[in-house]
C-alpha cells in the first residue's frame, strides 16, 4: 500500500503535522468508519468518517465521528444552505478523485465547502482517511479543520 497519496501531499504541503496509519479494510464491512475504528483500536469519536453530500444540488463534505449519523438539516445551516442530501457513490468518487471507501477530504479533486462536527474538536487527536481504503491519518482536529477551512459546528443527529 502506498503512503504517499493525493491527501498526504496536500496535508504536507500546508504545513501539518500528521502520522500515517494503515489497517485491513473491509470492503463488506457494514459501516467502514466503524470497521477502521475496530482496526485501528481507537474510540469511534476519534476515528472521523467522510460524507459527500450535495447541499442544495452542489457538493460539499461533512467530517464526523465514524459512530455518528449526519443531520442534514443541521448539516446545511452549518454550510449557509437550505438542503442536504447524500451524494451518490460514483459521483463522489468523480467529484473527489478518491474511491469510496478512501475518500479523504485532504487532496480533493476540487476544494468543496465542509463542515467538521464540533465536538471532534475535543479530541486530542483524530484519525481521517488519508485518501486510500485501509489509509488513515492522524492529526490535530483543529489542524484539520483549519487546513479544510472547515465550518466547526454540531452536523449529528
Amino acid at each position: 500500500m502506498a503512503k504517499a497519496t493525493r491527501a498526504t501531499a496536500a496535508l504536507e504541503k500546508a504545513g501539518v503535522a500528521f502520522t500515517v496509519h494503515s489497517y485491513d479494510y473491509d470492503p463488506d464491512a457494514d459501516r467502514i468508519g466503524m470497521q477502521a475504528a475496530e482496526a485501528l483500536g481507537e474510540a469511534p469519536a476519534r476515528v472521523l468518517k467522510t460524507l459527500m453530500l450535495l447541499l442544495d444540488g452542489k457538493p460539499a463534505c461533512a467530517i464526523l465521528p465514524s459512530d455518528a449519523q449526519v443531520a442534514m438539516k443541521k448539516l446545511a445551516a452549518a454550510l449557509g444552505g437550505k438542503s442536504a442530501e447524500m451524494m451518490k457513490p460514483a459521483d463522489a468518487e468523480r467529484i473527489t478523485g478518491f474511491k469510496v471507501g478512501g475518500i479523504s477530504p485532504f487532496g480533493q479533486v476540487r476544494s468543496v465547502p465542509t463542515a467538521i462536527e464540533a465536538a471532534a474538536m475535543n479530541q486530542p487527536y483524530v484519525f481521517i482517511n488519508g485518501g486510500q481504503r485501509g489509509l488513515q491519518v492522524r492529526l490535530d482536529p483543529k489542524e484539520a479543520a483549519r487546513t479544510l477551512a472547515a465550518k466547526v459546528a454540531p452536523i449529528i443527529a
